[in-house]
């Protein structure tokens, strides 16, 4: 008899840690709500499929990475346009002239180069600026805090909140711009600076080579990663 009791007890047991485990997993709709909050790569870090540029220059797949090249380009993202959610670009530069940017909200597919200024907003990548014009500035239109970055060479996380018409950007854990259109931009006084007015609230993401092919010395910028996660 007390054989037979150790055996139920061992069996009911099994039999409850089971259960258990199966309530804790979520399953259905719950799964599927839990996955579609993950971090989506879309960059595959071997080419630039779902990819297309635009402009003079190139983006430049080595060693699994992105590396921008010459001129003043556009690689976008053409497979679908993004809502409410998070970009998140890991980069870095290799001279303190290094520039590129993100662009997020464009407001349709690009026929140039050119289309995603004025008709997106440009996330600035260039540290040596002004802080309507460095990296984490609405380019030309609402400025960003400094001191940021990581030392040059090394790999700096940006994130990129878009919540209806708020942008809110986030260098290497530290906050650095909070941006409502809706305030008043600078006034715009050169020609490639964006045009002001509202942008749509979903819209397609970009990348821009802007490269001094000029230089002796290269001014490219490398991403490992391209993310979006919905919020």
């Amino acid at each position: 008899m007390k054989k037979i009791s150790i055996a139920v007890t061992l069996i009911m047991f099994v039999l409850v840690t089971a259960c258990v485990a199966q309530t804790s997993a979520p399953s259905g709709p719950a799964k599927s709500a839990a996955k579609s909050k993950e971090w989506r790569q879309l960059f595959n870090g071997r080419d630039t499929d779902g990819w297309q540029h635009l402009g003079p220059g190139s983006f430049v797949v080595e060693d699994g990475m992105l590396r921008t090249e010459g001129g003043m380009g556009l690689l976008w993202y053409t497979r679908e346009k993004f809502g409410d959610c998070v970009v998140r670009v890991v980069y870095k530069g290799t001279h303190e002239s290094s520039n590129s940017g993100v662009f997020v909200r464009i407001a349709d597919k690009p026929k140039d180069e050119w289309f995603a200024v004025h008709h997106g907003y440009e996330v600035q990548i260039l540290d040596a600026q002004n802080e309507y014009h460095r990296t984490g500035a609405i380019y030309s239109l609402g400025k960003a805090a400094a001191g940021a970055s990581k030392p040059l060479g090394e790999w700096n996380t940006m994130e990129i909140t878009l919540k209806g018409d708020l942008i809110s950007i986030s260098l290497n854990g530290t906050k650095i711009n909070d941006f409502d259109p809706k305030q008043m931009p600078p006034e715009r006084t050169k020609e490639w600076e964006p045009e002001r007015g509202p942008r749509p609230p979903s819209g397609y993401i970009g990348l821009q080579n802007h490269d001094d092919y000029e230089r002796s010395t290269r001014t490219s910028v490398y991403f490992k990663e391209v993310s979006v996660r919905p919020l």
